[in-house]
């Protein structure tokens, strides 16, 4: 039996990060596979430190300068990867990258993910429940063909009230809508668990705080960041954890390891 571990981070912009210790937190974490969202960067701005770490890397950056993109980094070279879901409203903003990994005999698909915020308009709420609906489909449909996938990344919506500090008065806010919050659910729906609920039950911990209000200091934070783990792969999932000691960001890692 071969062990895999799997970390996803939105490091809230990659050059940032690396100021705050980046290397050293990847170097201690150790992952098999890192899933990066948030890079807020172009090819050509890419750390000389971040170039330097001995992983395969794989990116999809936005189009537009400073922001979004994700990345995703792994000791051993991806079986194949591909680059958004060909809905171009979403792909330019390099939200999607698919990498095809292996763990003794099973093969899965990562879909490393940075889900868009809604709160700063009423148009950017409705991109993001179209964003959220057009995944599912793309992803119904590679479950059919039998693809096995594994979700990872910032899905920006906070899933039940035990996944934020302060539940009633964020539920008309967007990240903590029912209408968001049903998205999740039908991920669910359609043959997914929660890994760290599967393995932690109802314990409460969180991986994003605001930077305004001393809400890290004071936990006053929301579990927005998922491993989101295909029902086929479920049996091989051994643990998940939320890493609130690893500083740099206003997320932390999360992680699952897996068996196989």
């Amino acid at each position: 039996m071969k062990k895999m571990k799997l970390i996803s981070w939105n490091v809230n912009g990659l050059r940032a990060v690396v100021k705050h210790d980046f290397i050293k937190s990847v170097e201690a974490m150790n992952p098999d596979v890192l899933a990066l969202q948030e890079i807020k960067i172009q090819e050509k701005q890419l750390p000389e430190e971040v170039k330097q770490l001995n992983y395969n890397k794989n990116w999809s950056f936005g189009l537009r300068a400073g922001y979004s993109g994700v990345a995703t980094f792994s000791k051993e070279k991806p079986l194949s990867i591909k680059y958004g879901i060909g809905i171009k409203k979403f792909d330019d903003e390099g939200r999607i990258l698919i990498t095809e990994h292996k763990v003794g005999s099973v093969k899965f698909f990562l879909y490393n993910i940075y889900f868009p915020n809604g709160k700063m308009s009423d148009e950017r709420l409705k991109y993001k429940l179209d964003f959220y609906e057009a995944l599912l489909k793309f992803i119904h449909d590679r479950r059919l063909e039998g693809d096995k996938i594994i979700i990872c990344g910032d899905l920006n919506t906070a899933h039940r009230e035990i996944d934020l500090k302060n539940p009633k008065s964020n539920e008309k806010h967007s990240g903590f809508l029912p209408i968001e919050r049903e998205w999740i659910d039908k991920y669910l729906s359609e043959g997914f668990v929660d890994s760290f609920r599967f393995i932690h039950g109802d314990e409460v911990k969180y991986s994003w705080w605001s930077y305004r209000f001393n809400a890290r200091a004071k936990n006053v934070g929301w579990r927005i960041d998922y491993f989101l783990v295909d029902e086929k792969l479920k049996k091989y999932l051994k643990d998940a954890f939320i890493l609130n000691e690893i500083k740099g960001s206003d997320h932390c890692p999360v992680g699952i390891t897996l068996e196989g």
